[in-house]
């Protein structure tokens, strides 16, 4: 019979005591943890405990302990977003620690029919979830997670503050291994220099008598150093192990432990000193290369944070009613902002004038649009839908929120970084191969020379561990988004990087991508305005996004701005405005409802008041600088195309300019967009689709690299892998060979690398190298590899200073 204290809690792993909880043959150590358990298993999350057993936390229900989650108040300094039906809320989980963690937290939309998403930052040990508040509330979300073992940590006079607690752990860790390791060199000064004798009258025989004292410290000082120095390679080998992958630090931690027990028991028996001297130099040496990496790897991350803000300007209206466009990070509270048709709200605010419509699908995950009137409250992150609207700043703009708001975003499309793969695979068989290695070496050497055996054996361990093939890829990847955000170009993250490089076909709208809507030539045909239908017209243009609408807006005379009792926007067709009875159009003759033959030559926009054709505004299209040779330079390595939705007036013009054999499409709707880019990858290309986010969203969402051009206007789309400063567009052909050169350097890294582990290993292998030197020798190879990737990648983005 199983005795009672030998039982483990089924879902906590806890001792059950003498009277356990039993139910389906399974024992628990208390309610709470049984009341998991039947949530799961009534959910269908009972494979929750396949991941590996009891991993979860006993959860300590207390009643009414969230009761103060109940004031709005309170609700709205907590959460990030709060709208008509849903809020999202980000909360830190202190017990989050492991894949099964990350799992069921991810499975919340199985336990709560409220909550439609959740997302774990592991890192961070936080959850953002985003749930109805008309079903539920945060405080239920709340005492959900606190059911099931997972309480997070809410603290109202912290929430919100940027500041984060400074991990000292590795510092600490640090500053202990060095402490030990300078005593233990100390302590081994008599062995190095023979000053232990075995005679009776030598004048060192007075130190015989501390030999054993002198053994058990460096013994004693060696303890901290593996078991709390030297821990988290043990718990990431064990983790490893235990997932059947064999990660970088299985040979440090199985180096770390053949060393420290080959040294005690040489102590404990009196066959030597031991290595003490070598094991806690190894640690030291292994952290101080950790700690180096560390901080160049946070200073990479900080500076792209810096600089990595979006490209994106608002309008601001000024106290006189002229308006004005500004970066978004310039906006202040209390400033007045216009809002277009398209545009994302980039902070929080309170409408002043119009009607919002919004969008919330980029943060809620939601389709329904929402109204606000004049005077609720607004949150960034939403899209108007329906004309402009007047929206006064009750926040600052952070633009971090947003490149959170776009790093969230699943486009879906996204297949698993292949580079990123390689690397985990080299890793793996590098580790595989040092094992390998290292036993065979040993063995030859117990034959041989069985005193070297173990110095063989650890010192192939530790100088040919791969880690530094697995800084190469995040470094030099990392400190080319750096540059290239200096240089107007905004990448999401390293797997675009990587993407780029790959590309081999790329398609580019025409209106507002190649072309300019500040430097177009625009003549009128057509009768007169009067000067209601003119104020109408303008009032209509300043709520479109479109290039031709912001070109024909700037150039009208000013006239009074009213708000519009009804707005339209058709993609790819043209807009429409109601006010007092009175309707204007703008758009395609078609759109317009004039039948007559038009002049194909030219690019026109036609107008209709009342259903009456009044003319057309033809515009004479000015092209981006460098046009020619951006896509002479790119036509070299891949196929090019051209795909608008304006019809083929600038056919010929365009012929000129590209060079030959390069696919000119016109009068392509958004979803005829998309499919091109669907059948041209069908085919096995890689395509990037750059276009102005407007009516190219759905063909950037499906391109393996969507780049939008960004020129002062607040258009940015989720949908997009990449920002482009339109003032930078000539130099796209030099990020892309960039991007390539990158993915050389890695393999270079790689090479070099292997260069090291191959004339290292030989050295072990032949007993010429001790495990100390190969310490030191170790985190020398990943400086190196960083060094080499960051300075190669600097030297890059000087070319960045000339169009390739």
């Amino acid at each position: 019979m199983t005795n009672t204290k030998d039982r483990k809690c089924y879902h906590c792993g806890d001792d059950c005591g003498s009277r356990p909880i039993v139910l389906d043959d399974k024992d628990f150590c208390c309610i709470g943890c049984k009341t998991v358990f039947e949530i799961f298993s009534g959910n269908g999350l009972s494979y929750y405990y396949d991941l590996h057993a009891a991993a979860g936390s006993s959860p300590k229900p207390k009643a009414g302990k969230y009761n103060y989650l109940t004031s709005e108040v309170i609700v709205d300094k907590l959460v990030e977003f709060n709208g008509e039906a849903f809020q999202v809320v980000n909360l830190y989980i202190p017990h989050i620690h492991c894949s099964s963690c990350i799992w069921l937290l991810e499975n919340l939309t199985k336990l709560h029919p409220s909550i439609s998403s959740s997302q774990v930052d592991f890192p961070n040990k936080t959850v953002r979830i985003t749930y109805s508040h008309t079903a539920s509330s945060l405080r239920e979300v709340v005492e959900l997670l606190e059911r099931i073992g997972y309480e997070p940590y809410i603290s109202l006079d912290d929430y919100g503050k940027k500041k984060k607690e400074i991990d000292r752990g590795l510092i600490y860790k640090l500053g202990i291994a060095g402490f030990a390791f300078g005593n233990v060199m100390f302590l081994s000064f008599p062995e190095y220099f023979d000053l232990f004798t075995n005679g009776s009258g030598g004048p060192e025989f007075w130190l015989e008598k501390y030999k054993t004292i002198f053994r058990l410290l460096m013994f004693l000082f060696s303890v901290p150093v593996v078991f709390y120095a030297g821990r988290d390679y043990f718990i990431s080998a064990y983790k490893g192990l235990r997932s059947g992958f064999l990660n970088i630090d299985v040979p440090i931690a199985l180096g770390i432990l053949v060393l420290f027990l080959r040294s005690t028991v040489d102590v404990i028996f009196d066959l030597g000193p031991g290595f003490f001297d070598s094991l806690t130099g190894l640690v030291f040496f292994l952290l101080l290369g950790k700690f180096f990496q560390q901080k160049t790897y946070s200073f990479l991350s900080f500076e792209r944070d810096y600089k990595s803000f979006f490209p994106i300007a608002v309008t601001r209206i000024m106290d006189n009613g002229s308006e004005e466009n500004v970066p978004i990070y310039e906006v202040e509270k209390g400033d007045r902002i216009l809002i277009r048709n398209g545009e994302l709200i980039p902070m929080d605010g309170l409408v002043l004038q119009g009607l919002a419509e919004l969008d919330y699908s980029f943060v809620t995950g939601e389709s329904d649009s929402v109204r606000k009137d004049k005077g609720e409250m607004v949150f960034a992150g939403g899209k108007q839908l329906s004309g402009a609207i007047e929206v006064e700043a009750v926040r600052s703009v952070h633009h971090s929120h947003l490149t959170q708001l776009w790093g969230n975003f699943d486009t879906g499309t996204h297949k698993a970084n292949s580079f990123q793969s390689l690397t985990d695979s080299i890793g793996k068989r590098f580790t595989i191969a040092v094992l390998t290695i290292a036993i065979i070496s040993s063995i030859f050497w117990f034959f041989f020379d069985s005193s070297k055996v173990l110095n063989v054996f650890t010192a192939v361990l530790i100088i040919a561990c791969p880690c530094a093939i697995a800084l190469a890829a995040p470094f030099t990847l990392g400190n080319m988004l750096r540059i290239f955000g200096m240089h107007g170009f905004y990448v999401k993250d390293t797997a675009t990087l990587e993407k780029l490089a790959q590309i081999d076909t790329a398609i580019f709208d025409k209106t507002g991508t190649i072309t300019s809507n500040q430097r177009n030539t625009i003549a009128y045909e057509g009768s007169v305005l009067n000067l209601d239908e003119e104020s109408l017209l303008k009032t209509t243009l300043r709520s479109s996004n479109h290039p031709l609408s912001r070109s024909l807006y700037q150039l009208l005379r000013e006239q009074d701005i009213d708000v519009l009792d009804d707005y339209k926007e058709t993609l790819g067709e043209g807009i429409m405005g109601v006010r007092k009875n009175r309707r204007i159009k703008i758009g395609s003759a078609q759109y317009v409802g004039w039948p007559m033959a038009t002049d194909t030559s030219k690019t026109q926009v036609h107008i209709s008041a009342n259903d009456n054709y009044k003319g057309c505004f033809s515009f004479e299209t000015t092209y981006r600088p460098g046009l020619s040779s951006l896509f002479n330079s790119l036509s070299k390595t891949m196929d090019v195309s051209i795909v608008s939705g304006d019809h083929a007036g600038e056919k010929k013009r365009l012929e000129k300019i590209l060079p030959g054999g390069s696919r000119l499409l016109f009068d392509q709707k958004p979803k005829e967009k998309l499919e091109y880019v669907k059948n041209l990858q069908n085919k096995g290309s890689r395509v990037m689709m750059v276009g102005d986010g407007l009516n190219d969203a759905g063909a950037l969402l499906q391109s393996d690299v969507g780049v939008a051009i960004s020129e002062n206007v607040n258009v940015f789309s989720p949908a997009c892998d990449a920002i482009l400063d339109a003032s930078r567009f000539q130099y796209l052909a030099a990020y892309q060979t960039m991007a390539k050169t990158s993915i050389k350097i890695i393999k270079l890294s790689f090479m070099l690398s292997l260069l090291y582990n191959v004339v290292g290993t030989y050295f072990a292998v032949t007993g010429q190298l001790q495990p100390i030197i190969a310490a030191i020798l170790m985190p020398l190879s990943s400086i190196s590899v960083v060094g080499f990737t960051s300075l190669a990648t600097n030297m890059l983005g000087r070319r960045l200073t000339e169009p390739s």
